[in-house]
């Protein structure tokens, strides 16, 4: 019989409900997701706080109970702080010797002031998040500079920064992909709070971005987008065409082609920029001339795209591609959705009316429409693993869609990230995918309407599969937060095989929140609220840098920052100003839109506003509004202004507003108002 531990001691973090409070003893029992119990014991020592967000201001506002005696102790602070059935994330010491166990606790963090109201669910705090981000950024960018030029991002702008915000010494490249990145964060930033500022950085940005780094065809009608850009000491500047990346290294890869659309798209959101949109449309041409499958190897003509091109001969199976020859990837398949797809869809359906092309402009968009089709059921039929005891999706491919777990790192792993990445997007799709069925419906169409609807479910289970798969195989259960890479097929009696280590990534975090959100807003089953709600108690309490206004890129398990090497990063290739803004501007859409309603009966305080400033030069008549793909009867317009103008009339269901022509060139603020949701 093994003998109990003695002496063994261990700095840990646990994330779980209060079960039973002892106040005289000052302890308190904790239940994690795992269902684990622990004893925890403050003391003098242990401080207690409300969660903190970038902006510094301190949120405890912590009612006293009755007879409250603020010099009685810590059981007193047990009292106050400390209730039955209420979410806490602690840090402190776990302690085990001959059978014995206790928690001593150093910090205690809670997400609420008052009981049910998490506070990262209240109107400020993404607005608040974003906002803060967006100004550091530019800060450290260009300094005290309030408008920007073209000429501003050739000489400042930097990929690679330090975890201050300073440039690295001898690093001065610019990536095109990152930089879109970032352009995508200053347009979501405009989006959210009408800040000029970030619009203009953002104009500025986009206009760097396609006289730099766009090569057109010889007859202007594809575009590709070179890698970067180098400052050379006394030699002025080179273009790096081919990705200097890792993985990517002497390549065309897709992702960084597709990323180069990510700004681009929520820009054109905003502006409705006829040279943006031409640009995009060259883009989606390259992809669909040079990178698409044409032979025949899957299934009812969707092929996919392949990874990787080779740059001398644009092509997807030459030699020189080594082991990224004739392959596909969740990157070249997956990420067409979350980085332009959605945002362009919502830009273009329905077309919008007024100026030349429309013709044209709906050829277009039957395009996007085709590839979002093709590429969701791809992900839907050739992702999932056959092998009902594999929870994860296979990642890497061989042409012919035979799985491929021989791939350099890649191997037979997960990345528990790209399975919520997943469940998130089909989850919009299926949304989507509703709206269209309603729309066949209303013209006489059954048959149409209810294949959309079997897709909608196809896609809709799938996200429900792998979110709660996700919730035991990927996710923390004791400390919170979700992990990086597993092997999909674990040792037995492992439960989850760490490929490297325990580790805790800021991107993977962002896609596990607005997953288990737009799940809850689409199923209406609490479970996932319930995971939501964890995962961004552990972003906010562990992934904030408070001192440099920035984000960590990793943590470890306890959810303690690692800045060695690239991790100690602000600027780099896949951190930028992307997944923390897409996470700012979406959770505050998403709790705004299912969150609140579900919590409040009424709905109050779950309206939202989005901004926009149509071009001058776009020509168009109407501008598309819905901020994201919807289920039909989620939200509507409860407001409209144009120049501070308020509109006396609008359809409150048309998210396709009207323009004159003397309102272009603009700001525009449309109110939004959640429909009440049917409560279970």
């Amino acid at each position: 019989m093994k003998e109990p531990m003695k002496y063994f001691s261990q700095s840990m973090t646990l994330l779980g409900k209060v079960t039973n409070v002892n106040v005289a003893e000052a302890s308190f029992t904790l239940r994690c997701r795992s269902g684990d119990s622990f004893l925890v014991q403050a003391s003098a020592n242990t401080t207690f706080n409300v969660l903190r967000n970038l902006d510094e201001l301190s949120r405890d506002r912590v009612p006293a109970p009755p007879n409250f005696n603020p010099n009685g102790g810590i059981s007193e602070l047990v009292r106050k702080y400390i209730h039955p059935d209420e979410t806490v994330i602690i840090y402190g010491i776990y302690q085990a010797h001959q059978g014995k166990e206790q928690f001593q606790a150093s910090t205690v963090t809670l997400p609420h002031y008052e009981k049910g109201r998490y506070i990262f669910e209240e109107a400020h705090w993404w607005l608040t998040q974003i906002s803060r981000l967006a100004d550091e950024w530019l800060d450290d960018l260009f300094g005290d500079r309030r408008t920007y030029q073209m000429d501003d991002f050739a000489e400042f702008y930097q990929t690679n920064l330090n975890i201050f915000g300073l440039p690295l010494q001898d690093d001065n490249v610019q990536e095109c992909a990152t930089l879109s990145r970032l352009i995508y964060g200053l347009s979501s930033a405009y989006l959210l709070t009408g800040n000029a500022r970030y619009l203009c950085a953002a104009k500025a940005g986009v206009q760097y971005q396609r006289y730099t780094f766009r090569s057109l065809s010889h007859d202007g009608q594809s575009c590709f987008w070179s890698f970067g850009k180098r400052k050379v000491r006394d030699r002025g500047a080179k273009i790096a065409v081919a990705s200097e990346n890792w993985d990517d290294r002497d390549t065309i890869p897709l992702y960084e082609q597709i990323y180069a659309l990510a700004g681009l798209a929520q820009y054109y959101r905003i502006t409705q920029d006829w040279e943006v949109l031409e640009d995009i449309q060259r883009t989606v041409r390259t992809f669909q001339t040079f990178y698409l499958d044409s032979s025949k190897n899957g299934f009812s003509g969707l092929e996919g795209y392949f990874s990787h091109i080779d740059y001398a001969t644009l092509r997807p199976d030459t030699e020189a591609l080594g082991d990224n020859r004739s392959r596909k990837n969740w990157n070249s398949i997956g990420d067409h959705i979350p980085a332009y797809l959605v945002n362009l869809i919502l830009a273009l359906d329905p077309l919008p009316r007024g100026g030349e092309g429309r013709e044209e402009l709906g050829e277009f968009l039957n395009v996007c429409r085709t590839i979002l089709n093709n590429t969701s059921r791809l992900i839907l039929q050739k992702f999932p693993d056959p092998n009902p005891e594999v929870p994860f999706v296979n990642e890497r491919f061989h042409a012919d869609w035979t799985p491929d777990q021989n791939w350099r790192w890649q191997q037979n792993r997960a990345i528990v990230g790209h399975n919520l990445k997943i469940a998130w997007n089909l989850t919009r799709v299926a949304s989507y995918y509703r709206v269209l069925a309603e729309e066949e419906r209303d013209r006489g169409r059954d048959t149409q309407a209810q294949q959309h609807e079997l897709f909608a479910t196809d896609f809709l289970n799938l996200a429900k599969r792998l979110g709660d798969a996700m919730a035991i195989h990927g996710l923390d259960q004791v400390r919170g937060g979700c992990f990086d890479a597993v092997e999909r097929e674990p040792q037995p009696n492992v439960p989850i095989e760490f490929t490297w280590g325990n580790t805790k990534d800021f991107w993977q975090q962002e896609q596990g929140i607005l997953a288990y959100l737009i799940l809850f807003g689409s199923t209406q089953e609490y479970r996932y609220l319930e995971l939501a709600r964890e995962m961004e108690i552990f972003w906010n309490a562990c992934f904030l840098d408070h001192d440099n206004r920035g984000i960590f890129f990793r943590v470890n398990d306890n959810g303690h920052p690692i800045i060695e090497g690239a991790y100690g990063q602000k600027g780099g290739h896949s951190v930028s100003g992307y997944h923390v803004f897409e996470l700012n501007y979406l959770a505050h859409i998403y709790t705004r839109s299912f969150v609140r309603p579900a919590i409040d009966k009424k709905a109050d305080g779950a309206n939202f506003c989005m901004f926009f400033c149509p071009d001058i030069k776009t020509g168009r008549a109407t501008l598309n509004v819905l901020p994201d793909f919807y289920a039909p009867g989620t939200i509507e317009i409860v407001g409209i202004s144009v120049n501070g103008v308020p509109r006396a009339s609008f359809s409150e269901d048309n998210f396709q507003i009207d323009l004159e022509e003397e309102e272009l060139g603009s700001p525009i603020v449309v109110e939004f108002r959640p429909k009440l949701l049917k409560r279970n």
